[in-house]
């Protein structure tokens, strides 16, 4: 496995800055933010096309600090019921595509995006149970009318590009479990694959480890983050909690940086999976973990994965 970032984590600070940070803290890999959410504070897609020296120039800071970039970022909701939105973030989405080809990179990560209710919605609705029947019909309405379409178009155009499309599971999207995952990806092909995130299935309940065997080969990119559930809040109110993620004491659980969450053996346990379905590539930090700093998260992730992450490619067994 290779240690890479989530950039967005350093937007404050000049890309050559980060890069040089990034590089003597012993990582191979940037993930760049290229717009919509994670912003574009270091990779304007926009700009970047039409500009080649830029691009030779972007390519050049990291490769000359023996990095490579594992992936554009750039999370946004396609789907938006908001045409304006919808369009912005597509648009982005797109021009994201393009760029990873134009540099020589192969993936894009994002969501799957949520629709409304219906035609006529203004806000996304993410549907989160059968009953009464209202639901089914808006979920019918997302996936036939929608998500589907949108996705096999999209899917077409990054794979004319050579980009596979690396979709995070998330609450609040369509795509927020192993199923509607494989569910995507059938509809829309294998270009479609997933960035996997286990921070946000620790907190719905489902076992990482798990989820990777059933996903396999569709895995195209790692999220190295962590969640810990407080069962004092969750055991009386769920999981499913709308509090500001600033009020820590009072939320069912919180995204925290890497070993705080859940400790070696699950961290092993989960690199190990990885491996036996066929990804032994970068594992990217993701760090959200509001109750340490930039640097101290960062660098606590660092010295964990090095632990129970990195080691040589493993080799032929003497009996083979």
């Amino acid at each position: 496995m290779k240690l890479g970032v989530l950039t967005v984590l350093f937007s404050q600070q000049p890309l050559e800055q980060a890069l040089d940070y990034i590089a003597e803290s012993g990582l191979e890999a940037v993930e760049l933010g290229s717009g919509n959410f994670p912003g574009d504070a270091h990779c304007n897609p926009h700009k970047l096309l039409e500009d080649d020296a830029a691009c030779k120039a972007l390519l050049k800071a990291v490769e000359s600090r023996g990095l490579e970039i594992s992936a554009l970022s750039c999370h946004g909701n396609p789907l938006h019921p908001n045409k304006k939105i919808a369009a912005a973030h597509a648009d982005t989405h797109r021009k994201s595509i393009e760029l990873a080809a134009k540099l020589g990179i192969n993936r894009v990560v994002g969501f799957s995006g949520c629709p409304g209710e219906g035609p006529n919605a203004t806000k996304p609705n993410w549907v989160t149970c059968a009953w009464p029947p209202d639901f089914q019909e808006i979920l019918d309405w997302q996936w036939d009318e929608v998500v589907i379409p949108w996705w096999k178009e999209n899917a077409a155009f990054a794979k004319k590009h050579k980009v596979k499309i690396c979709i995070e599971i998330h609450p609040g999207m369509v795509v927020y479990n192993t199923e509607t995952m494989l569910r995507l990806r059938e509809a829309a092909g294998e270009t479609v694959g997933v960035n996997f995130d286990p921070s946000h299935l620790f907190w719905q309940g489902m076992d990482p480890v798990a989820c990777i065997h059933k996903l396999g080969d569709a895995i195209y990119h790692f999220h190295a983050k962590d969640c810990r559930v407080y069962t004092r809040n969750s055991e009386v109110n769920g999981v499913n909690d709308t509090k500001s993620y600033g009020d820590e004491i009072n939320r069912s659980w919180l995204f925290r940086t890497v070993g705080y969450g859940h400790g070696y053996d699950v961290w092993k346990d989960m690199i190990s999976a990885l491996r036996m379905v066929g990804y032994d590539d970068v594992l990217s930090i993701e760090h959200e973990d509001s109750l340490m700093s930039v640097n101290e998260g960062f660098q606590k992730a660092v010295s964990f994965l090095k632990e129970v992450a990195v080691s040589e490619s493993p080799g032929a067994m003497w009996w083979a």
